[in-house]
């Protein structure tokens, strides 16, 4: 198995890209030595080696955006970790969701269903007056009611093949449920990784 070749670094660092365990969006690029490495390992929180402070900081510390550790994994060469993450509000201090927010050329984009996670989560101490997201969490027997009638909505557009009914029923349906799991606590990489573990491995 590769070891990480802290030796081998910029003054015993090594970088680590960030990674959104649930959108795979890149939320910032860090650095990590062994002691920043153990402490991450230990608690299941990402701690890094600040350069500037030169000492070692648990991201979210001051900002309570802290990013708990999905999955960690070392490059070919051992000299550069992906770290994905489970981010409690956003990752850059500016206040945008990714520190990779200037844009040279093109626009980087989080995928939608990130985005409307995002928002989702954000309603979340809204008043039920502010939005129509911050209502359903609030009221346990309309957001049922509603996935329940979007969950038919869309059988009855399968059933007669109306494919663009379906894909508007879809929709709602999607963004009913996301709002059912965010009031219930279960995040969409819950999903993934029930999905995940009911797969099934190849038969040889």
């Amino acid at each position: 198995m590769t070891e990480p070749r802290f030796a081998s670094g910029v003054q015993g660092l090594l970088p680590v890209i960030v990674q959104d365990a649930t959108s795979g969006q890149t939320l910032m690029l860090a650095w990590t030595n062994q002691e920043a490495l153990d402490r991450t390992l230990a608690t299941g929180e990402m701690h890094y080696w600040s350069r500037s402070r030169g000492r070692l900081w648990r991201k979210g510390e001051e900002s309570g955006n802290v990013q708990r550790l999905h999955a960690l994994v070392l490059d070919c060469d051992g000299d550069a970790f992906l770290a994905q993450v489970h981010q409690t509000g956003v990752a850059c201090h500016t206040g945008q969701a990714s520190c990779f927010h200037n844009a040279v050329r093109g626009e980087a984009t989080a995928p939608f269903l990130a985005a409307l996670w995002r928002t989702i989560e954000s309603r979340r101490q809204a008043r039920p007056e502010a939005s129509y997201t911050a209502r359903l969490l609030a009221d346990e027997n309309l957001r049922l009611k509603k996935v329940a009638e979007e969950a038919a909505e869309v059988v009855m557009a399968a059933k007669v093949g109306d494919r663009d009914a379906a894909v508007r029923e879809f929709a709602d349906l999607f963004y009913h449920a996301l709002v059912a799991m965010a009031a219930l606590g279960v995040r969409p990489a819950d999903v993934e990784a029930e999905l995940a573990r009911r797969r099934r491995p190849p038969q040889p």
